[in-house]
């Protein structure tokens, strides 16, 4: 395969032949919320949503962007040798602002002079005309990324898990981004509880249909201060086994199509508040499994993908 032994077109692959070298993310905390935290929509945000709206590994929200840029920046080249980096605003819904706040900070993350993507996590209900009129204008500046949680395409899970949007309205996003040129990364979670094998391959299946840049295939976590945690501790539903969650793997990597970009295929949960799958905190563990699990069956990113 042209992307060495891993099988799959990972974003670090991407990213090296893109930019000559390993590209770091810095998990960034624009201090924003969530109209399923607001009372907009919901009050509970999503079902499986911690505290800290999926920014638990972001910077410090009563930062400015240049001091969580600094520390960020500080804290991996303590460890590595490292040059390039993404901007990642992560935690909550970063497009859930006065389109005024969003340009100042993201233009201080996107201007800074090691930064060389800006990455956006928001849901696809917070697109309106002036927030797209402003990933454009960035968009000539700097790449722009938009990482869009869809989770799943079935509308039962989607009422239970409390996303408060269609997949109409998620499609629509989709099309609004690619006019515009602005790459879209789609979050799927894998394990939601009453879904099956089946409908999971349906969803990442589709996901691959709309030809988007790039997917993550996340491992669901239980944690403690969920209502998901709440709900696990009081009528147990089935985690996935390691080995369960290496064959799906595997499985969704075979349907999807060879070039869309792969930027998870698993995920660790904050160790003080995971519940489980608890095998899922030995990260390397899980990845190493899978590449050996992909080489042992012969199978690669995009062998089943039907077009």
């Amino acid at each position: 395969m042209f992307w060495g032994e891993k099988r799959y077109y990972s974003v670090d692959y991407y990213l090296k032949n893109t930019f000559g070298e390993k590209v770091y993310r810095l998990s960034l905390n624009g201090g924003m919320t969530c109209p399923n935290r607001d009372g907009t929509l919901d009050t509970r945000g999503c079902i499986f949503c911690s505290a800290a709206g999926s920014g638990d590994f972001a910077q410090n929200a009563r930062e400015s962007i240049p001091k969580q840029l600094s520390d960020a920046k500080a804290q991996i080249r303590a460890k590595r040798n490292c040059n390039k980096f993404i901007a990642y605003f992560q935690a909550y819904t970063n497009t859930y602002a006065p389109v005024d706040y969003l340009r100042a900070i993201f233009m201080e993350a996107i201007l800074d002079q090691d930064v060389v993507i800006l990455s956006i996590a928001t849901r696809p209900d917070c697109l309106s005309d002036e927030v797209l009129d402003l990933l454009r204008e960035l968009n000539q500046i700097k790449p722009v990324w938009i990482e869009l949680g869809l989770q799943t395409i079935h509308s039962e899970t989607s009422h239970f898990i409390r996303s408060g949007f269609t997949l109409e309205c998620f499609h629509e996003a989709v099309n609004r981004l690619s006019a515009l040129s602005i790459p879209v990364i789609v979050h799927v979670i894998l394990g939601l509880p009453g879904e099956t094998r089946t409908q999971m391959l349906e969803t990442v299946s589709h996901v691959g249909a709309l030809h988007v840049f790039g997917i993550k295939l996340q491992l669901l976590h239980v944690l403690s201060d969920t209502d998901l945690g709440t709900l696990y501790k009081e009528q147990p539903f089935h985690l996935f086994t390691q080995e369960e969650y290496c064959q799906l793997i595997v499985n969704c990597l075979a349907i999807l199509p060879p070039e869309i970009t792969i930027h998870r295929l698993t995920g660790d949960g904050p160790k003080d508040l995971l519940i489980g799958p608890l095998w899922s905190s030995a990260k390397r563990s899980v990845l190493n499994q899978i590449h050996r699990e992909l080489k042992a069956q012969d199978i690669w990113q995009g062998k089943h993908y039907k077009g």
